[in-house]
């Protein structure tokens, strides 16, 4: 990228103070958010109940807003009453990293700024997408949210397959360690080498999360620190299986989970839909409401089809 001017660099200890204050580690669900009918209005008692639910099912972490979230749907101002209540519903007990991701700088340095003062865990900013940016584009956008954001942990979000832009290794290792509150990771690029390059040359208390559930096992493995999951608003303890039997040695039984899991992801169609994952709370007895357009909902043929996958695997 050339010669630029770093700012927020600072002492490394100052980095590993951001970084030993975020510590995000574990299973963390990226929060479906529910909708009213045909997508009208957040249902923000239903999210509430949703996070406390995964909170009981001890997951660490949630993850709103993102993807899964279809946080890009959502105004402004949903966003941030969604992530008001959430933290006053389960931010004591588990880690909400909110999703303040948007097309432009400016509205990720509000959302991100908003996130750090209704006392959030961390702020997650996706790669902005749409348009093609180069690394110095890129790397401007990404410093500018943190500046705005002084000594609030930031974790980058590499997830090229929705927003055309990839982080190589090499830029998120640059940023990792040159500016000060970029502390974590969530990539969800699908590069198993890529991300082993990641967690070789991370700096110390650098967060790499895993996004990809096939590659659930394998990350921790290699020595990431968790994984942000759609799944895992449908079956927390198939993650939460992989995460502690690692942890603890089991890996035989850690690699059993993650082959379970491996069938699961084809059942949910590798999350080209959003509804499925909500189908698939519901049919274990939570009702997540409805998505929003241009999101469907699913057809009748294919709730039989997804009920008869999941009964099959033992999860209804």
């Amino acid at each position: 990228m050339g010669t630029r001017t770093v700012w927020l660099v600072g002492t490394y200890s100052t980095k590993v103070e951001v970084s030993m204050q975020f510590q995000l580690e574990g299973v963390i669900p990226a929060l479906l958010t529910p909708f009213t009918r045909g997508g009208k209005q957040v249902d923000y008692e239903r999210a509430c109940a949703l996070a406390a639910r995964l909170a009981d099912q001890g997951v660490q972490g949630i993850f709103p807003c993102g993807t899964t979230g279809e946080g890009l749907l959502m105004t402004v101002a949903e966003r941030k009453t969604l992530i008001e209540e959430l933290v006053k519903a389960v931010g004591k007990r588990i880690k909400v990293v909110v999703h303040a991701g948007t097309l432009d700088t400016a509205g990720t340095v509000e959302l991100s700024r908003h996130a750090r003062d209704v006392g959030a865990a961390g702020a997650g900013v996706v790669t902005p997408g749409f348009f093609g940016y180069d690394d110095a584009s890129l790397s401007k956008h990404f410093e500018s949210v943190a500046k705005a954001v002084e000594g609030f942990p930031v974790l980058m979000y590499n997830i090229p397959g929705c927003a055309k832009n990839v982080l190589t290794p090499e830029f998120i290792v640059r940023h990792a360690h040159a500016v000060e509150n970029i502390c974590g990771l969530k990539d969800s690029r699908g590069d198993m080498g890529a991300l082993n390059r990641i967690i070789a040359d991370r700096p110390k208390g650098f967060r790499v999360i895993n996004g990809v559930d096939e590659y659930s096992y394998n990350a921790l493995l290699a020595g990431a620190d968790g994984s942000v999951s759609s799944t895992a608003n449908v079956v927390p303890e198939i993650f939460l299986g992989i995460f502690d039997n690692v942890g603890k040695g089991n890996l035989k039984k850690a690699w059993e989970f993650q082959a379970r899991l491996g069938r699961l992801c084809g059942l949910f169609q590798y999350g080209k839909m959003v509804a499925y994952y909500k189908e698939g709370l519901r049919l274990r007895g939570f009702d997540p409401g409805c998505v929003r357009p241009p999101q469907r909902e699913l057809t009748a043929g294919e709730k039989r089809a997804f009920a008869k996958g999941l009964e099959a695997e033992g999860i209804i």
